[in-house]
């Protein structure tokens, strides 16, 4: 059963994509899409999926849904805009450091999903990952502090709090 619920949730989540990386909504190109998703999934379910009954759970799915809104209007917004600011400004304001951000999270997904959003964001990147000491090494480029805590209030707080409830 969990094996099943695995190859659904990853079918599901990879009509999606496609959906929305192609665009195509003609009957065939769905058809086309489902197949290949659930012939994806059949392979790749075991490797994507830690615990099957996470992908039925409505309340991961709605911060899911939350997160990517969140992250992908307001916060990637903020962060372009103040890049753009940088760049067009006379004196290109900087202020780069590399920072240590520790996260509490214990999923490997959550890790990843930490660092991509921090990474993807513009102006910061991980650099490195410390499991042992369970923090990032982020290489900031306007740091405004140093401290672990306060940056990672700056930095990361946000996108450890989705992860966690996503994925921990």
């Amino acid at each position: 059963m969990a094996r099943i619920s695995s190859i659904i949730g990853v079918s599901i989540l990879l009509f999606i994509l496609y959906i929305a990386y192609t665009g195509a909504i003609t009957p065939m190109d769905l058809i086309l899409g489902a197949i290949a998703s659930v012939i994806i999934a059949s392979f790749t379910a075991d490797l994507v999926v830690e615990k099957a009954g996470k992908l039925v759970n409505i309340k991961r799915w709605c911060y899911t849904i939350a997160y990517a809104i969140l992250y992908l209007t307001v916060i990637e917004a903020k962060a372009h805009w103040d890049v753009v600011k940088r760049i067009l400004h006379p004196k290109v304001p900087v202020n780069p450091s590399i920072v240590r951000i520790p996260y509490e999270v214990e999923s490997d997904y959550a890790k990843t999903t930490i660092a991509n959003s921090i990474t993807n964001t513009p102006g910061t990147v991980v650099v490195d990952v410390d499991d042992k000491r369970k923090v990032f090494y982020v290489h900031w480029i306007d740091a405004k502090v140093v401290e672990d805590e306060k940056a990672r209030k700056e930095v990361s707080f946000t996108f450890e709090k989705y992860a966690k409830k996503i994925f921990d």
